[in-house]
């Protein structure tokens, strides 16, 4: 028997104008002429950004959802190197503490799934740098929140650079120059073209990184005679020292043709018959749903499993496998 509780990514197909990700390009902050008025208009797109993630937790407490990923699109340009001396944070503080208040009358787990521009394997010093700018943004928000950054951001180990063993060892490489309060926010998923479940495990394995297991990337990218079921054991113990339950990702390819991209819905059959696979090797198991159709893919899912007799809900969005 396994508890399983459902998430979604970012915003709301049911909420109108609640849009976390409102954003300004540079081209349109230099429009601008009064800089001081520039950065002002970026403060009130952060500050509603951030009003809209309160408007959808909100709305997830309606629905008994209790695991949900922030945009990491929350604060227009702030690693641009022309804002350098722009203090976001400062103006960020009451949005934030409101955040943080709601969280602390109705408890959930919330993470960060960062850009593909955070590139930890990289060689060149430039991006890797700016990486880790971003990583302490997003350690900042979390602290604004209240909320532990331990295990709260979900990264891809990277770039392939023509040669996958090497760009791991990288990895490893540039892992001895990230602070110790980063390397404890991050967890490592496996993608759908370049580094496998076996490859992610490998570095998992090596710097004690939780393995966040994404079933549709291991069908779009495995070796001939990959299983993830005879990994999965590997998978789960990547958890035993962090302090949240296991998470993974869960989706359905749009089609064969298509088939890296994500559907509207996740196949619930599909679905279940993975749980079916794994019910009672994890106690708590939280699955972060990745479609288009986001909190409506969550109902949708829902309701296609109501009809299975071995599933027990405990709420509108947690259930239990037998």
């Amino acid at each position: 028997m396994t508890i399983v509780r459902l998430g979604y990514v970012a915003m709301s197909v049911h909420l109108q104008n609640c849009s976390p990700s409102q954003t300004m390009t540079f081209a349109q902050f230099q429009k601008i002429h009064d800089r001081d008025e520039a950065i002002k208009k970026l403060e009130r797109i952060a500050i509603s950004n951030l009003h809209n993630c309160l408007r959808l937790l909100k709305h997830n407490k309606v629905h008994d959802i209790r695991f949900f990923r922030f945009s990491s699109r929350l604060i227009p340009l702030a690693n641009h190197e022309a804002l350098d001396d722009w203090d976001y944070m400062r103006m960020l503080e009451q949005p934030l503490a409101d955040i943080a208040q709601f969280l602390q009358m109705y408890p959930m787990r919330i993470d960060f799934h960062l850009d593909h521009f955070v590139i930890l394997n990289t060689t060149d010093r430039n991006i890797f740098e700016t990486s880790l700018k971003t990583l302490r943004m997003h350690e900042a928000l979390l602290k604004g929140m209240k909320v532990n950054p331990q295990h709260r951001c979900v990264l891809h180990i990277g770039g392939g650079y023509n040669d996958k063993e090497k760009a791991l060892e990288q990895f490893i490489y540039n892992w001895g120059y990230i602070s110790n309060e980063l390397q404890r926010m991050i967890m490592l998923e496996n993608d759908d073209k370049v580094f496998t479940v076996r490859d992610t495990l490998y570095l998992c394995e090596k710097l004690g990184i939780p393995f966040v297991f994404d079933l549709h990337h291991h069908f779009a990218n495995h070796e001939e005679e990959e299983d993830w079921r005879k990994e999965w054991d590997r998978i789960v113990n990547t958890w035993k020292y962090s302090p949240l339950p296991m998470k993974m990702h869960i989706s359905s390819p749009k089609s064969d043709k298509e088939f890296r991209a994500h559907h509207d819905f996740v196949d619930a059959q599909l679905f279940l018959s993975f749980l079916h696979e794994i019910k009672g090797t994890v106690e708590q198991l939280d699955c972060m749903i990745e479609a288009k159709q986001k909190d409506e893919a969550l109902f949708h899912l829902v309701s296609n499993l109501r009809s299975f007799p071995e599933i027990e809900w405990i709420d509108g969005a947690s259930f239990l496998i037998r």
